[in-house]
């Protein structure tokens, strides 16, 4: 049976694979139908490795910043992408939907902290370059599509195997 997690999912978990089981995570503390609480920023996603096909997050990844101190210099994006390849299967799909450069909408939002541009996720989360890995990343994604529907970049990356051992 195929499952999907819908990261920052709100009330109510996106399902756009129309699969069988949808569970959620989410900073709210008033969860039921799947969702569990975490601040993804800070903490794991509170699933298990390898086990969803699908991993989604609408309007969520600009929230997210690149940097953080807490109490030590951390890569929180980095980290964040780490565990969406982590709780994937091999060969599951991250889909991104997010306002990115350069559109003035992903600076307009004082809690947009991560901006997201159309080479972020092909040079530093894909399989080659992976420039990324010198942060910390040690997945890889392949770039299935991406394409502007307006001030959004939607992005579909499919979970691959490192080519290289300096991912590991």
């Amino acid at each position: 049976m195929a499952k999907t997690l819908d990261l920052g999912c709100g009330e109510t978990p996106r399902n756009p694979f129309n699969v069988e089981e949808t569970f959620g995570v989410d900073v709210r503390t008033d969860l039921e139908r799947g969702i569990k609480s975490a601040d993804l920023v800070i903490e794991p996603i509170p699933f298990e490795s390898d086990h969803f096909e699908y991993v989604t997050a609408y309007d969520f990844l600009e929230h997210i910043p690149r940097l953080i101190y807490a109490p030590t210099r951390r890569n929180a994006f980095v980290e964040l992408m780490n565990e969406i390849w982590r709780v994937l299967k091999e060969g599951g799909v991250f889909l991104s939907v997010t306002p990115a450069y350069p559109h003035a909408i992903s600076f307009r939002d004082p809690t947009h902290v991560n901006f997201i541009t159309d080479e972020t996720f092909p040079l530093y989360f894909g399989v080659d370059p992976c420039w990324a890995k010198i942060y910390g990343f040690k997945g890889a994604f392949e770039i299935i599509k991406q394409e502007w529907r307006g001030h959004q970049l939607v992005a579909y990356m499919r979970k691959v195997r490192p080519r290289s051992a300096d991912h590991e």
